[in-house]
């Protein structure tokens, strides 16, 4: 057969998720010569040939041959169509997580080593029925701890995952230190070691639900169990493990090997021991505050709907995720001062027909609201109908009903009703309900087109709703949004 003469022009092209693609040409001996037409961030460059044959039975030589090792490596711990198959702040929150994970497992071989040794360890006068009843009380009050805390929490962690997050480490951290205290009094080193062990289940709680959350906010190809595996891989376990340090992690691994290294040299001083932990533990909350605020979660939670709609009010445009979720409080402001109850039952708000006429009254929307300026609360009872843009309006109206009662500008029509809420008594908080409704007609769907279009999602929402539904008779025809 006569010689192929090699083409300028290539043949056919591919690329891998979002990587650089590579051309084909034909070789001047019949076989195809794959090239690469840039270089991609994790280091293919160069060309390669594949021999004619493959199924017919000759040698080939696969385009999956020429991947660098850096690139089969970085497979492993990352998920299968990186980075277009997770959200953009994925790299950054998992470096800085992989950091406090290796803080942390150093901090929990200096607890680990606490607890052996005042459970009688090394002690040839230690009992051994002793320490199993010790263990056995320990591991009774973190179940329970566990069961109640789930209970009373448990719906709550999916509004702040952020701060729950952090909420849990600085609990693990607060554990893992009383831990390290309990050989110092062994008087109280049962009681010690219990609510230590209290709090890890806590911790446990908190940290399992929460980075659910946060690893159903990176997923964006449901690809959540690749997301979770990838994110174990990389030593991000998806709750504390109380009195263990052997995770089959790799950040766990490095951990465990400098243990091994770090122990004996402290284990003799306690002080020393105390002064690495303290070192840790800086470092550990440290990188838990910066992995924590990297994430960009483009739906709504109270805080960061507060957060928009102020900037709205006041300046007529609306935040995007990015900068909204930069201002989210950590620390401080976890809860509002005002009170918000979404979806709360209709005997709560009203309990005579004629509350019931006053409350319906010039409410066109799916949903009741009575609003009690002395203590500052909203509460709204939510029709069968109302759907999640009709619960995020309810909650805009709540929001702007406490904002009235704030300081800062506000626009014209609102500025209006806060100087009435001043010098008004409290029996008009009706006729300023009934008011804000007609500002929300004008103004809410201006604020809902700015949300999409700065790239919220506003189909879903991260608010705190019961589950009280309700439906009335009194009421107008009602849209639903």
């Amino acid at each position: 057969m006569a010689p192929v003469a090699r083409s300028e022009a290539p043949l056919c092209s591919e690329q891998f998720g979002s990587g650089t693609a590579r051309g084909c040409r034909a070789a001047a001996d019949g076989s195809l010569q794959w090239e690469a037409w840039g270089r991609h961030w994790w280091g293919f460059s160069g060309a390669f040939t594949t021999k004619p044959g493959g199924r017919d039975g000759g040698e080939s030589v696969a385009p999956g041959t020429a991947v660098p090792p850096l690139s089969r490596l970085l497979a492993v711990f990352l998920p299968q169509g990186f980075p277009d198959s997770v959200s953009p702040d994925y790299l950054p929150y998992q470096l800085w997580d992989s950091v406090q994970a290796f803080a942390s497992s150093l901090s929990g071989s200096l607890a680990t080593h606490a607890v052996l040794l005042g459970i009688g360890v090394g002690n040839a006068k230690a009992s051994v029925s002793a320490a199993t009843a010790t263990w056995l009380v320990k591991d009774s009050t973190g179940m329970l701890g566990r069961i109640i805390f789930a209970w009373w929490m448990g719906s709550k962690m999916d509004c702040n995952a952020k701060q729950w997050r952090l909420f849990a480490d600085i609990l693990n951290d607060v554990a893992m230190f009383l831990e390290i205290m309990a050989p110092i009094f062994p008087i109280c080193f049962t009681m010690t070691i219990c609510i230590s062990n209290l709090a890890k289940c806590i911790v446990g709680v908190a940290g399992g639900a929460t980075r659910a959350a946060l690893t159903m906010h990176q997923a964006r190809r449901n690809n959540m169990a690749d997301v979770s595996a990838k994110d174990g891989s990389q030593g991000s376990p998806p709750a504390p493990i109380p009195s263990a340090i052997f995770q089959e992690t790799l950040v766990s691994l490095v951990g465990l090997l400098v243990s091994l290294l770090m122990l004996p040299l402290v284990s003799d001083c306690p002080s020393l021991s105390l002064g690495c932990f303290f070192l840790l533990t800086a470092l550990h909350i440290y990188a838990n505050y910066r992995a924590v605020r990297a994430l960009v979660i483009e739906t709504l939670n109270e805080g960061r709907l507060w957060l928009v709609l102020k900037h709205f009010l006041q300046r007529g445009e609306v935040l995007g995720p990015a900068s909204a979720n930069r201002m989210e409080p950590l620390w401080t402001g976890f809860w509002s001062s005002l009170s918000l109850s979404l979806g709360v039952p209709l005997h709560r708000v009203t309990s005579s027909v004629f509350e019931l006429q006053k409350l319906v009254e010039g409410h066109q929307e799916p949903y009741l609201l009575r609003w009690d300026r002395s203590q500052n609360q909203v509460q709204v009872v939510l029709s069968q109908m109302a759907g999640p843009e009709t619960i995020l309006r309810a909650a805009t109206h709540g929001l702007v009903l406490g904002a009235l009662q704030g300081d800062g500008p506000l626009p014209g029509e609102l500025e209006g009703l806060r100087n009435r809420v001043r010098a008004g008594p409290e029996k008009e908080s009706c006729v300023i309900v009934r008011e804000t409704h007609q500002v929300l007609d004008k103004l809410f769907p201006k604020f809902l087109k700015g949300l999409q279009d700065a790239g919220w999602r506003t189909e879903n929402h991260q608010l705190e709703v019961d589950e009280w539904r309700a439906t009335w008779l009194l009421c107008p025809e009602k849209k639903l949004l």
